[in-house]
């Protein structure tokens, strides 16, 4: 799926779709990591923001990671609350039978950063693809807690 696809995907109502680029301080990062459990691979950041007129209707992030030997690039998209509406695998480069199903990455709907947002918490473990379940966890997490931190309002 190529990006302005996944973005229409995130917004459908929305009326255009900015792009924030977030620096972040010394102290978000250890808030992120405090918040999330990930350590942030930089200070560097990129949000997309759908709006519909000076509405904002959520935010994306898109990231690649790598899973076990090879990336996956995921859409983490969450409410202006910071829960996640959804979870999207946009690029996956593992053996196609480690790419977790639609199913799978249900269970991230309406879900809020919480300790229990984990493989083996609210998340269930997949079977023969336990790291690509915890490397896309970890993108929710740190997704969630970016947005939590820095975006999200209730």
């Amino acid at each position: 799926m190529s990006k302005d696809d996944a973005l229409k995907l995130a917004f459908p109502t929305a009326d255009r779709i900015e792009t924030i680029n977030l620096f972040l301080t010394e102290v978000q990062l250890a808030q992120v990591k405090q918040r999330s459990g990930v350590s942030p691979d930089s200070a560097i950041y990129t949000f997309y923001v759908g709006k519909r007129g000076q509405e904002t209707v959520g935010y994306a992030a898109i990231e690649a990671a790598t899973v076990r030997t090879l990336p996956a690039t995921l859409m983490v998209v969450l409410d202006p609350g910071g829960s996640v509406r959804f979870t999207e695998i946009l690029a996956f480069f593992e053996p196609s039978e480690y790419m977790p199903s639609k199913r799978w990455l249900g269970q991230f709907r309406q879900i809020r950063l919480s300790p229990d947002l984990r493989v083996g918490g609210e998340i269930q473990v997949i079977s023969g693809a336990t790291l690509s379940a915890q490397a896309i966890t970890r993108q929710v997490r740190k997704s969630a807690a970016l947005c939590e931190i820095l975006l999200a309002r209730d």
